[in-house]
């Protein structure tokens, strides 16, 4: 089953993006390879217990996000489109609902663009989590950018 990614307006979206001085392919290696992604998904504090990581389309990504302080967050998500190394995008299944797609641009050859969006069917939803997301995923890519040094 393929599923269509969304097509939206901005009030329908979280951008975020970042340049990385690391060459495409380690940084999509680094969101397609369970080994790595485990390791820095999430905010500042979480860790990850994978149950599920098939990388395909159609399959499926089950996980719990282990918060810092307490709470064990279930996430249940399909990959919906995979373009290597340029594109990868998935379909979350539990709440909140959204989409996903993350692009990976080679600027030069040791220099990468990432933009993660995250996708809503409305504003209302979007602006349910907008306020708390942005910072979060600023810390995330400080995560990516710390697996990204121990994998070169």
């Amino acid at each position: 089953m393929t599923t269509e990614i969304i097509n939206v307006t901005p009030d329908c979206e979280i951008v975020t993006s970042r340049v990385l001085e690391t060459a495409r392919e380690l940084v999509y290696r680094a969101w397609s390879e369970p080994e790595h992604l485990k390791n820095w998904w999430g905010p500042n504090g979480f860790t990850n217990t994978f149950n599920e990581f098939d990388f395909i389309v159609g399959g499926k990504w089950s996980f719990i996000m282990h918060g810092p302080d307490k709470g064990n967050y279930p996430n249940e998500c399909e990959f919906i489109k995979i373009e290597k190394p340029a594109l990868i995008a998935w379909k979350r299944h539990s709440k909140p609902l959204f989409q996903v797609v993350v692009t990976f641009e080679e600027i030069a050859t040791e220099k990468t663009k990432v933009v993660f969006k995250q996708i809503f069917d409305t504003p209302e939803e979007c602006n349910k989590i907008r306020k708390f997301v942005i910072d979060k995923n600023e810390e995330n890519f400080d995560r990516l950018e710390e697996e990204l040094k121990k994998m070169i």
